[in-house]
């Protein structure tokens, strides 16, 4: 028993063990030993012992968790150990974390490629829809749509606060609410003509404006000759020129 105690003491304190692994007790009991020449060391093999135990068990209950994981994600990979496995090594462990590790980054390079090709998809319909032949047309059509959208975002909000119209309402209804009043206007307008030409019938209107437009020019001819005989510039004074004629 003492041969096997000094061998596992001599592991404990080779330099491969773990640092923080092999710990000399203190105390009364360390001292006691040293005084009568037992300080072999054993005394602390057991904590030591009950610590790698502990670690082994901790150690199963990592590969079970890292299967579970490969599993996951890797469904496919039917190479991993099994749960019932007495020895679990931290090597077996490793190969299952880079397998994992690799699966991740061809994940990841692959969904690069995917976006790539999305953006260049994207950039695509981008020219097909606003008729760009060339990439580097696409920065400034872009910048050209940016403003051109803003000017008619701007355009129908002050059209819907003119109109008296909800935010929300759709641009169908802001033209049709200025189709409307074009028509008001239009018929007030016809009614104000006909209140000045006397007239409710549109071909009398047409007959009133080809008499004015046949009297007009000769009147218009006979006033500047008046102009020009009496040497006044202003119509107003031709009624006081020929008075004083008289």
């Amino acid at each position: 028993l003492l041969k096997v105690l000094s061998h596992i003491d001599s592991i404990l304190r080779s330099p491969r063990a773990p640092p923080l692994i092999f710990r000399p007790s203190k105390g009364p009991v360390q001292n006691y030993l040293k005084e009568n020449g037992q300080g072999c060391g054993f005394e602390h093999l057991p904590l030591t012992i009950e610590m790698w135990a502990d670690q082994l068990i901790a150690l199963k209950d990592l590969h079970r968790s890292l299967r579970k994981l490969s599993l996951e994600l890797l469904p496919w990979n039917t190479k991993d150990l099994q749960d019932n496995r007495e020895s679990i090594r931290v090597e077996d462990l490793q190969l299952t974390v880079d397998a994992i590790l690799e699966e991740l980054e061809h994940k990841e390079k692959n969904s690069q490629t995917q976006s790539l090709q999305t953006l260049s998809a994207i950039v695509s319909h981008f020219q097909k829809l606003f008729d760009v032949n060339s990439l580097n047309g696409v920065y400034p059509r872009m910048n050209e749509v940016y403003t051109k959208l803003g000017e008619m975002t701007n355009a129908m909000r002050n059209l819907h606060e003119l109109l008296q119209l909800d935010s929300s309402a759709p641009p169908t209804v802001v033209v049709d609410t200025v189709g409307k009043l074009c028509d008001i206007i239009n018929k007030n307008v016809t009614e104000q003509v006909q209140q000045l030409l006397g007239t409710q019938d549109i071909h009398s209107i047409i007959n009133k404006l080809e008499e004015h437009e046949c009297f007009f020019p000769p009147f218009q001819a006979l006033i500047q000759d008046l102009l020009c005989l009496l040497e006044i510039s202003n119509v107003d004074d031709i009624l006081p020129a020929v008075q004083n004629l008289k």
